[in-house]
C-alpha cells in the first residue's frame, strides 16, 4: 500500500459523535478561552481570538450543525485551521468538546456519506470511517461553510 492510499486526520468529538478533519488544515490546537465577541454575528460565531498576532474567528461547530451550544469543560479545545477556499485561505478556529488524536485512514476505509435524513445536514460530510467504537465523520470544511459564512468570517473588525 502506498502513502497516497492513506491520509492523516485529527479526530475530535462533539457530544458522543466523533468527527475528523485532514491534519493538513490544522495549524494548531489550543486550550479553550472566551473569544472577543463580535456584535450582530450569527449565533455559531463566538467571536475573535488572538492567535499569534492574528485575529481568528472562532466558531461553535455544535451550533453550526444544529446541536446545543458548547459548554466548555477542561477537555474543550479550539482547532485553529487554514481552510483552502476557491479564492483564498480562510483562518478559522473551531471549538471541539475534545480532541483525540492524529490517525491515518486508508482511502478504502472511507465510505460515502449515507443519506441520513433530517437530523443532520449531510452535504458537509466527505465520508465516514467505521471503527470498533462506531463511526468517524470526515468533515468537508469548504462545504460546511456557506458563501455567506466565508464572507462573514473573512471580515475583519477594522473593516467594519
Amino acid at each position: 500500500m502506498s502513502a497516497s492510499d492513506e491520509a492523516q486526520y485529527v479526530t475530535f468529538s462533539l457530544g458522543d459523535e466523533v468527527f475528523a478533519v485532514p491534519v493538513g488544515v490544522v495549524r494548531e490546537i489550543l486550550d479553550h478561552e472566551e473569544a472577543f465577541k463580535i456584535p450582530n454575528g450569527p449565533d455559531y460565531l463566538l467571536g475573535l481570538r488572538d492567535v499569534r498576532g492574528q485575529g481568528v474567528p472562532i466558531m461553535d461547530l455544535r451550533l453550526k450543525l444544529g446541536l446545543s451550544k458548547t459548554v466548555p469543560t477542561p477537555h474543550t479545545r479550539v482547532l485553529v485551521m487554514d481552510i483552502p477556499l476557491d479564492d483564498r485561505m480562510l483562518s478559522l478556529g473551531m471549538v471541539a468538546d475534545r480532541v483525540y488524536e492524529v490517525t491515518p485512514f486508508r482511502r478504502d476505509q472511507v465510505e460515502q456519506a449515507p443519506d441520513i435524513g433530517s437530523r443532520w445536514r449531510s452535504d458537509y460530510i466527505a465520508g465516514v470511517v467505521r471503527r470498533d467504537q462506531g463511526f468517524v465523520v470526515l468533515v468537508d470544511l469548504a462545504r460546511l461553510l456557506t458563501e455567506k459564512d466565508t464572507a462573514l468570517l473573512a471580515q475583519r473588525p477594522e473593516a467594519a
